[in-house]
């Protein structure tokens, strides 16, 4: 069995891995949308969605564990604005769709959105 490949690297080691997910997080709270690479977006996903199930709860250690990741501004709005929307929905909060390759460097892109 193969347990060495899971997840993403991004040619990155993990502490800079982690910066990234997070600033990704940060920016797509902030901005509810983003363009970016489709291996980005989909490993920004699970992030995400595990962030609005906590923020639906409104307990304060939820609120704590967010502003520890992304900051207050960015959880102010993930409990105020966002998670009400999605209280009575089971999850999928996000959704992926794919526009294509990068003229640059052929890289395929996405946009992810909160659904």
């Amino acid at each position: 069995m193969n347990h060495l490949k899971k997840g993403r690297k991004f040619g990155r080691v993990r502490n800079q891995r982690k910066a990234l997910v997070r600033l990704l997080a940060k920016n797509f709270i902030e901005h509810e949308k983003m363009k970016t690479t489709e291996a980005k977006a989909k490993e920004l996903r699970p992030v995400v969605e595990k962030m609005v199930t906590k923020a639906i709860s409104g307990k304060l250690a939820s609120r704590r564990l967010i502003i520890a990741e992304i900051g207050e501004k960015n959880t102010k709005k993930l409990f105020d604005e966002i998670a009400p929307k999605y209280k009575d929905r089971n999850g999928g909060y996000t959704r992926i769709i794919k526009l294509g390759n990068r003229k640059g460097d052929a890289s395929p892109m996405a946009v992810i959105e909160f659904v």
